[in-house]
């Protein structure tokens, strides 16, 4: 199962030996423990970037996730454990809900944007794991003009 690489128990949590790569960075952050899922219909890429060894190193790690009830509680819990400190999520179609409401209720800061308002930003990737770090990066560095959504469950947009 190629779907699994990475995973200790396919819980959409990464594995021993996952711990993510350090980057150096040079750029001004907002915020220190960031993450970022870039939805598709039955899974998501997920990024996190938090502080690395050194003050200039962040460690990043993604990973996917299937958009069942236990993988994203699962990850939610994660994300939670890690200090996340705001998650962004790309809003795709009606596919945002499970993640957005789960993350809401684990007590998760979430941001939902809206692809068509990031895509003109420079950076932006050509795959999913790539399209989900630039995702973070944004989320990091404040440059998302993200909303907290109350949607209700009918569709209806209530800003």
């Amino acid at each position: 199962m190629a779907a699994d690489k990475g995973k200790a128990d396919g819980s959409g949590v990464p594995g021993h030996g996952a711990d993510g790569a350090e980057v150096a960075e040079d750029s001004t952050q907002v915020v220190e423990y960031a993450a970022a899922i870039d939805v598709a219909k039955g899974s998501g890429m997920v990024c996190t970037r938090v502080p690395g060894s050194r003050a200039d190193r962040r460690r990043q790690k993604t990973w996917p996730v299937k958009a069942t009830f236990n993988e994203v509680t699962a990850l939610m819990d994660h994300l939670r454990a890690e200090g996340i400190q705001r998650l962004v999520l790309e809003s795709t179609s009606d596919y945002w809900r499970i993640w957005y409401y789960l993350a809401e209720a684990a007590g998760l800061e979430v941001w939902l944007v809206n692809a068509r308002d990031v895509k003109h930003l420079p950076g932006r990737g050509k795959s999913d794991k790539a399209d989900c770090v630039w995702l973070c990066k944004l989320n990091e560095r404040g440059c998302c003009a993200g909303r907290s959504c109350r949607r209700s469950r009918c569709g209806t947009c209530g800003r």
